[in-house]
């Protein structure tokens, strides 16, 4: 089944990326409105902390750098730009300083690509970025650069959209690994020193981990070194954990939800990272702008299950009733609320929890009419909106289209369910009811199977469900099918696959035979995915506990255990 068929994809999947600095510079800044949020440009001049890497004057700067420092709009501003002088300037500044130079006049220039896109009001397009691209191959980030240049040069490019992929130009494409790897080597080596020496800051680690976020939000491909420079940073976002205003909270949360729906793994730290958010959110519930609480509750449920329910409706419910408060969202911001307070009464519905799902129903249908009456037309919204409409038994006046995608475990499996069971009508890709596509049904018995791979679990660990798997299901359930979950890490193992089989013949009136009835002899083409956990049952969730939510009020860790909820 498509990844992204009960979810909403990166078009509104966004964020805010700056805020007020934790160390009281004064900054004049503008906001410019992306498709992809706001973007905060900062008008000052690169600055290193008093007594570090002060070893050289802004005056040393080539004057073909001159542009940096002013408004950058034109087509004329952008070939200044591309001027290899602006690079040979760059070089020459780095080697002539070497390990003593902090990066700030790099940082400036990246600063200066944002600035012409700011202006334009969108990223660089292709022309422009392969004109780009054949100046940035000798742009290197070196050990002595400090962060505040690491950060603004990560972030601006991000930004500007200069690691976009392109599928066309090869040069392009190895340019902007050859970039990124040298960005994300320095930043690994600068997250690994000694504390004094890496001391990051609020600001420094939300942008970081916002462009890491927004880097695979734009298509980059989830490599090591990604994640290695994720891993880095978790644990310095961990030691600022008063230092975050509302703004960053919400970033954070943003950020770390979308990595992780793109795969990183559940580690300790990570779960510590989400842990001290949380509470704060509570803190600042009063101080989010409507973007940033949509962000939110977007964040809290594509994460599912990684965060127990009563954690998530702590902090949920008073979220949805300030922004259902809020006569002017945009379309983005109605969107992902929709989308979340779905996920969220999801929960609540397949936990048999139903005290507040009419309140919050009440909210989803003013969301719903709101949304409608944008009139969408792009397919994320049509989907949210045909689900929406199942949910609150409305009529939806859209016809959502989703993309199938058979997977050939999932055509192996309904091949040996048909051979066990040769008289059972089996259909395959099927829409209910303008839903996404289920991946088997059985039509004449009501019941759905879905073949899970790792990308309905959070960080692919095949035991804590997305927030869009869970939807899914409710969803599914909510119109009167019956759903089995088969994660593809049990199809290696008969003795795992022998239960689901039973399940489908006793459902369908076919009683099980004896034990080894079912072949599993062929290879299964998921092999990859089993895991060390691969003896555990699919309903063994991991969570992130009360304990670790409580425990991080005092500032203190919380003691960390995992509740399995049978």
């Amino acid at each position: 089944m498509h990844r992204n068929s009960a979810g909403i994809s990166g078009q509104y999947t966004r964020s805010n990326n700056g805020y007020n600095r934790p160390d009281d510079h004064a900054a004049s800044s503008r906001r410019v409105q992306y498709r992809h949020g706001i973007v905060e440009q900062w008008d000052n001049p690169l600055r290193t902390t008093p007594g570090c890497n002060e070893f050289y004057h802004s005056s040393d700067a080539c004057s073909s750098q001159n542009l940096m420092f002013r408004s950058v709009n034109s087509t004329q501003d952008f070939n200044a730009l591309i001027k290899q002088e602006v690079m040979d300037g760059l070089v020459s500044k780095s080697g002539r300083f070497g390990h003593r130079y902090d990066g700030r006049d790099h940082g400036r220039y990246a600063s200066s690509i944002k600035k012409y896109t700011s202006a334009a009001k969108r990223p660089l397009n292709r022309a422009e970025q392969s004109q780009l691209m054949r100046l940035l191959q000798n742009f290197t980030a070196t050990p002595g650069w400090n962060w505040r240049s690491l950060t603004t040069t990560l972030h601006s490019f991000t930004s500007a959209g200069v690691f976009t992929p392109n599928p066309i130009d090869e040069r392009v494409k190895r340019t902007q690994v050859a970039l990124l790897s040298t960005l994300l080597e320095a930043i690994i080596f600068k997250c690994n020193q000694k504390a004094e020496a890496s001391y990051i800051g609020a600001q420094g680690v939300t942008n970081l981990l916002w462009a890491m976020a927004k880097l695979i939000d734009s298509g980059q491909e989830q490599k090591p070194g990604l994640n290695e420079a994720v891993a880095a940073l978790l644990p310095h976002m961990n030691a600022q954990q008063d230092q975050f205003n509302a703004q960053g909270i919400a970033n954070l949360l943003w950020a770390t939800a979308k990595l992780v729906d793109n795969g990183l793994k559940r580690t300790p730290v990570l779960n510590e990272a989400v842990a001290r958010l949380l509470p704060d959110v509570n803190v600042q519930k009063d101080n989010f702008k409507p973007q940033e609480i949509a962000n939110l509750l977007w964040a809290m449920a594509k994460m599912g299950e990684l965060i127990e329910l009563n954690v998530v409706t702590s902090t949920f419910e008073s979220l949805v009733y300030r922004i259902s408060n809020k006569p002017q969202l945009s379309q983005p911001d109605i969107s992902m609320s929709l989308w979340g307070v779905m996920v969220y009464c999801a929960r609540l519905s397949l936990a048999s929890n139903t005290n507040n799902i009419n309140v919050l129903e009440k909210h989803m249908n003013d969301l719903f009419t709101r949304l409608e009456n944008t009139f969408p037309d792009n397919e994320d919204d049509q989907s949210i909106l045909a689900q929406a409409a199942v949910w609150l038994g409305r009529t939806c006046t859209v016809v959502p289209h989703y993309p199938t995608n058979i997977s050939k475990t999932q055509v192996d499996f309904r091949d040996l369910l048909q051979s066990c069971i040769p008289s059972l009508r089996i259909e395959e890709e099927k829409s209910l009811n303008s839903l996404p596509p289920v991946d088997l049904l059985l039509p004449d018995h009501k019941l759905v199977i879905e073949v899970q791979g790792p990308f309905h679990y959070v960080g692919g660990d095949f035991k804590t469900r997305s927030g869009t798997t869970l939807l899914k299901i409710a969803l599914l359930q909510k119109s009167g099918f019956e759903v089995i979950e088969i994660p593809v890490n049990r199809f290696l193992n008969q003795d795992l696959m022998k239960p689901y089989i039973d399940q489908i013949k006793t459902r369908t009136g076919f009683p099980p035979q004896g034990h080894g009835s079912v072949s599993l002899k062929r290879r299964w083409p998921d092999a990859a995915y089993v895991t060390a956990d691969n003896g555990r049952q699919p309903s063994d969730h991991g969570y992130l506990t009360a304990e670790e939510h409580s425990g991080e009020q005092t500032g203190k860790s919380g003691r960390k255990r995992k509740k399995h909820n049978q």
